[in-house]
């Protein structure tokens, strides 16, 4: 009798923790869904789509920067946008102005972050002290107003090559550091 009733207990103890583990499975499986790569069929799932799209950060009187955008994709609960063919403009206040071209990009409409991405060929980033920086990937982090990168860099300017693996910078000081493999090379100015 006893060794029945253990039986049981076992079996019904086992078909319990498969429900537990398919439950855990089904949700786990949707949150991760949501945090990847945007598929074709979640951009046709956009709470909004627009032609043109235009976002412009101020700090009192003063624009920071503008983003634009021939399409967007916006994500009202996820709180972003998705962007094709962005348009970057950071504005200095002496009047300077720094435009970066991005193929793609995503912009956080809570935090204010947003990232650019090129395929093809680099995003470039003219300084206005003379050095040009291109990689495929950037992000800016508008709480510390910094531009950042993991991708590969390379900065060119004034007689001098910079390559290296990552990149954190202030636009408007002009202050950028690479952060890993490092190689600086001479070059002729031309």
């Amino acid at each position: 009798m006893w060794e029945i009733f253990a039986r049981r207990a076992l079996l019904s103890l086992s078909v319990l923790l498969m429900v537990f583990l398919g439950y855990l499975l089904f949700r786990n499986a949707e949150s991760s869904s949501s945090g990847g790569p945007i598929s074709l069929n979640a951009i046709e799932k956009a709470d909004a789509k627009l032609g043109e799209f235009t976002f412009t950060q101020s700090k009192g009187e003063t624009v920071e920067w503008q983003v634009r955008a021939k399409q967007a994709r916006l994500f009202e609960q996820e709180k972003r946008a998705v962007l094709q063919e962005v348009v970057l403009t950071f504005y200095g206040g002496s009047g300077d102005e720094v435009t970066v071209h991005g193929e793609e990009g995503t912009f956080n409409t809570a935090t204010k972050d947003f990232v650019l991405a090129n395929q093809e060929a680099p995003i470039v980033v003219q300084t206005r002290s003379g050095y040009t920086i291109y990689t495929n990937r950037l992000e800016w982090v508008e709480a510390v107003k910094e531009i950042r990168t993991t991708a590969p860099v390379r900065i060119v300017g004034h007689g001098l090559e910079i390559q290296g693996q990552g990149l954190m910078g202030r636009i408007p000081s002009e202050e950028f550091e690479i952060l890993q493999d490092v190689h600086v090379d001479l070059v002729s100015a031309s």
